[in-house]
Order: structure tokens, then C-alpha cells, then sequence
């Protein structure tokens, strides 16, 4: 029997194969950690890319070895972290190490644009925005410190390009996956025109690109090459997926307009799944959904859980060393530290603007913690953290509502954050609306999934597969007292504060540099 999907979940901290049943089941899994980013240079990370795929292929194995059958793999799907690329040449070699979407080099000598663009950018107020896009853009600094390896290149792959490269021999990737600095085409789906400002903004030629598949379209077939590294059958169909956020959001359920899909992973994220495009703010795109012909309007906070995990590093030792005794994730006794710290945290306010956005907040970001007194402890601290993401994720919620004018009325939680009781509750509350964890907290890989289920016809449709393959674990209901806590110290507290020190974050970079 054809009757089990396999997904490959290449995330940041680790890679992933995850069997799943046509119920949404999670009946194998296998996962490789990464310890071993390369930092040549401050604020660089890399890895290398074929360490990526080998620590796919050993997770497949070592599913086969627990006993599962490979056999029953009707087809394979692959979901990746976002924005990683990497560069090779005609037979698929690997010509430097991924650059990684955390990494922090900065192009300074950038490809011109034509007058016009450049006045067109000028008159809209997004020539800022097209500056750092270009700085950013990871073929632009190829282009100017190693302008051999970018005329050796001849495909430029985002990571899960370069898992389908392995896969099945084609230099081939989804458009759900094409988040990242290309000259993507994000309301047409599809590489930018001939003509196109994207051409001129990035060092890169057309033929320098992947082709691109629908979501849940054949990408091709197993290899002999791959079959051995992996423990597949040769020929078994891989159909493409989707950026992991993308499957997150599917996996969750969230697949109506009025429900909205958070993500408490190192980017915390509110997105909505829409059938039209919708940019979240003007000249900031909507990428490609994990549907087909569908769009995900998202607002993100860069640093997102990073800070639970900081929070972690500086001042949860005892939770760690108690955690190591019990056999406990930290995190469940985190959620017992806060356990009777009122909402609001005594007046305790974060703010999680650690870094800048894509176009909010600016360069200047920084975050800010306002409001100590001699009552506050790291409990308070703790739950202010999770508090300001919640803050800073309604505002998202917010500006994602006027733009596609539609309303939520309620939410669906993923990410590692998720399996906290302690943050979904607050959510509930600082949102006022019901938060739904889903049954299962490998939600990415289940949204890869259920696209290779519709691709294969083994679910009629996505509205199927969604109803099919997910379901609610457990609902948070907003309770009346500390939501009503939460609406006055959101309205006159945390929407004010970073207008009120905007000016002092340009002071401190004007006189640090940074």
C-alpha cells in the first residue's frame, strides 16, 4: 500500500523526516541536529550545503531502520527555512557553502538602477527599502567579493532547490518556496519579466534560476543516486511543498481568510492565507502559500522566540538544571515560574524590536524593556517577553486585518512556543480571541504533506485535505479580566512606545555606530 507521505523539514536548528498517514498522523520520525554553522567572519553563517543533504538522507534511513516501510511512501515532499542559498555549478556541485538567512553580510557596492526605477522608488518612498534589499541580497555580495564564483554559477539554489537537485537530478524548486533576495515575481507567481527592476537590482542572470512548479506539482522522480542515500524506492514522485512558514500555516489549519496562523519560532509571525494578493504594508510582498495560486500575508518579528531562548542562555539556569534532573523541556517549568505573575507583569513592558523589519521597524530598530520596579524578579521578565511578542504580533494582526479587510475571529499556534500553556493563554487574552494548539507540533512538515496528498490525488482538494488532516488539540479561551488588562496596556502603553523612543535609537546609533 501506497498509503504514508514523507516530509523533509529543513529547518535552522535541525533537519527532519517525518512520516505521516493520510489522517494527518505522525507515525515516524527522525531528526538531525545542527551544531556545526560556520562563522568565518562576525555576524557570517554559513553551512555547508551538502552536510544538509546528507543529514536528510540519514534521517530517511533511520526511519527504515526503526522498522517503517519505505515502501509505503506514495510520495515525498520538502518544506525549508527560508531565504538560505546556495550556489552551484552545471552538475550540481555545491561552489560555496549555503549562506544562511541569519547571516549578516552586507553588499556595499551595489548593481545600478535605471533613472526611472530610481525616481519611481524615490517618488513612492520605498528607495530605502530597495537599498537594503539590494544590500542584502547575498548574490550582490558574491557579486562584488567573488565575482569569479558568480560566473562559474550556474544555479542559483535556495535550500530546498538544492534538496530537490539531490532528489531527483533537476534544478528545479517550487514557487511556494521562493521567499528570499530573487527576482521573484511574488503576484504573478512566476520569475520576474524580462524587463523587470528585479533583473537590474541582483547580480543574477534568468538562466541562473530554477525552474519553478506549482505547490503540490511533480518536481520528478527518486534517483538510482538518491534511492541509495536515502532508502527510497527509485521513482517514487516528489511533488513540491512549500517554505517551512508557509507549511506551518496549512499544517495549523489556517486555511480560511478569518483565521489567523501565528508561529512562535526564532521569527515569530502572524500570517493570513488569502486567495488574492494582499501586501501586508505597501512594497512589502505576500508570499506564496502553501496552497496553490494563494498568497500569505505576513507581518514577522524578526528575533520572535530568540528571546525566550536569550531569556534562557542569561537567566533560566536553575529551569535548565532542574529540566536535565526531571527529564523535562526547560520550558515546562518556565511556564510554572510565571505561573503567579499577574497579566501585565506588574507594569513590565517589552518591547521586541531586538532587530530591524523588513520595512517596519527601520534601521534603527532596537528593543526596550520600560517599567522596572524593586517588586520585579525574572519571572516578571519572563512573562513580559512572552507579552510583547503577543503586543507585537497584534499590531500585526491589525495592520494584516485593514489591508485584506477581513476580520479573524480566531487563531491557530505553531512553533516550538507553541507547546507553552503560559503563552497561549496570554495570547488568547492580549488577541481577545480563541487560540487553537494544533495536534501536532510538527506542523511545517504536515503542511508539506498534505500538498504532496492533493498532488498525488490521494485528497480531492485542500479544503479536504485540511479537514482530513488536521485537528485542534487544545483550545485557550480569552479570559474577561486580563484581556481587558491587556487592551488598555496595548493602547496606552505598548503602541505608543516605540514612536516615543524612535528618537533615542537614532541618537545611540549616530553616536555607537550600530
Amino acid at each position: 500500500m501506497k498509503d504514508l507521505l514523507l516530509s523533509l523539514d529543513l529547518g535552522t536548528q535541525s533537519v527532519r523526516a517525518l512520516l505521516y498517514d493520510l489522517r494527518g498522523h505522525l507515525v515516524g520520525r527522525a531528526q538531525q541536529v545542527f551544531t556545526d554553522y560556520q562563522r568565518p567572519e562576525p555576524g557570517w553563517m554559513t553551512h555547508d550545503a551538502d552536510g544538509f543533504w546528507q543529514a536528510a538522507a540519514a534521517c530517511c534511513r533511520r526511519l527504515w531502520a526503526e522498522g517503517h516501510d519505505a515502501n509505503r511512501v506514495a510520495g515525498v515532499a520538502v518544506t525549508t527555512q527560508r531565504g538560505s542559498l546556495v550556489p552551484v555549478d552545471a552538475q550540481g556541485r555545491a561552489l560555496s557553502p549555503a549562506v544562511i538567512w541569519l547571516d549578516q553580510r552586507r553588499a556595499t557596492q551595489l548593481p545600478p538602477l535605471a533613472p526611472w526605477w530610481r525616481a519611481a522608488f524615490r517618488l513612492a518612498g520605498v528607495r530605502g527599502t530597495m537599498d537594503a534589499l539590494q544590500r542584502d541580497a547575498e548574490v550582490n555580495w558574491w557579486a562584488q567579493h567573488e565575482p569569479a564564483l558568480l560566473a562559474r554559477t550556474h544555479r542559483f539554489l535556495l535550500l530546498s532547490g538544492f534538496l530537490h537537485l539531490r532528489l531527483t537530478g533537476e534544478f528545479a524548486d517550487s514557487i511556494g518556496s521562493q521567499v528570499a533576495y530573487l527576482p521573484f515575481d511574488y503576484r504573478r507567481h512566476a520569475w520576474a519579466r524580462s524587463w523587470d527592476w528585479h533583473w537590474q537590482a541582483l547580480a543574477l542572470r534568468p538562466d541562473q534560476v530554477p525552474t519553478l512548479h506549482p505547490v503540490g506539482a511533480p518536481i520528478g522522480t527518486v534517483t538510482a543516486a538518491a534511492s541509495h542515500a536515502t532508502g527510497l524506492p527509485t521513482g517514487t514522485p516528489v511533488l513540491a511543498g512549500a517554505a517551512d512558514k508557509a507549511c506551518e500555516v496549512l499544517g495549523a489549519g489556517a486555511l480560511a481568510p478569518e483565521v489567523g496562523a501565528i508561529s512562535y519560532g526564532t521569527t515569530a509571525t502572524i500570517n493570513l492565507t488569502l486567495p488574492r494578493y494582499v501586501e501586508p504594508e505597501p512594497f512589502v510582498p505576500a508570499y506564496p502559500a502553501a496552497v496553490a495560486g494563494h498568497y500569505s500575508a505576513e507581518v514577522q518579528i524578526t528575533r520572535g522566540f530568540w528571546l525566550v531562548s536569550w531569556f534562557k542562555e542569561q537567566f533560566g539556569h536553575p529551569e535548565r538544571e532542574a529540566a536535565q534532573t526531571l527529564g523535562v523541556a526547560p520550558e515546562a517549568l518556565f511556564d510554572e515560574l510565571i505561573a503567579d505573575v499577574p497579566p501585565g507583569s506588574l507594569g513590565l513592558t517589552l518591547l521586541p524590536t531586538w532587530g530591524p523589519g523588513i520595512r517596519t521597524p527601520g534601521p534603527e530598530a532596537r528593543g526596550a524593556i520600560v517599567g522596572f520596579t524593586e517588586q520585579h524578579t525574572r519571572a516578571h521578565l519572563y512573562r513580559a517577553i512572552l507579552e510583547g511578542l503577543a503586543y507585537g504580533l497584534r499590531e500585526g494582526r491589525e495592520r494584516l486585518e485593514r489591508r485584506a479587510g477581513v476580520t479573524l475571529n480566531q487563531l491557530r499556534a505553531s512553533g516550538g512556543g507553541a507547546q507553552s500553556n503560559a503563552a497561549l493563554q496570554l495570547t488568547a487574552d492580549v488577541f481577545r480571541l480563541p487560540v487553537a494548539r494544533p495536534h501536532t507540533h510538527e506542523t511545517s512538515g504536515l503542511g508539506a504533506a498534505m500538498d504532496a496528498a492533493v498532488g498525488l490525488g490521494l485528497h480531492p482538494d485542500m479544503p479536504t485535505a485540511v479537514a482530513e488532516m488536521t485537528r485542534v488539540a487544545r483550545w485557550f479561551e480569552p479570559q474577561p479580566a486580563a484581556a481587558d488588562t491587556y487592551e488598555r496596556l496595548y493602547r496606552e502603553v505598548y503602541r505608543p512606545l516605540y514612536g516615543r523612543l524612535k528618537p533615542t535609537f537614532l541618537r545611540l546609533r549616530a553616536i555607537t555606530g550600530r
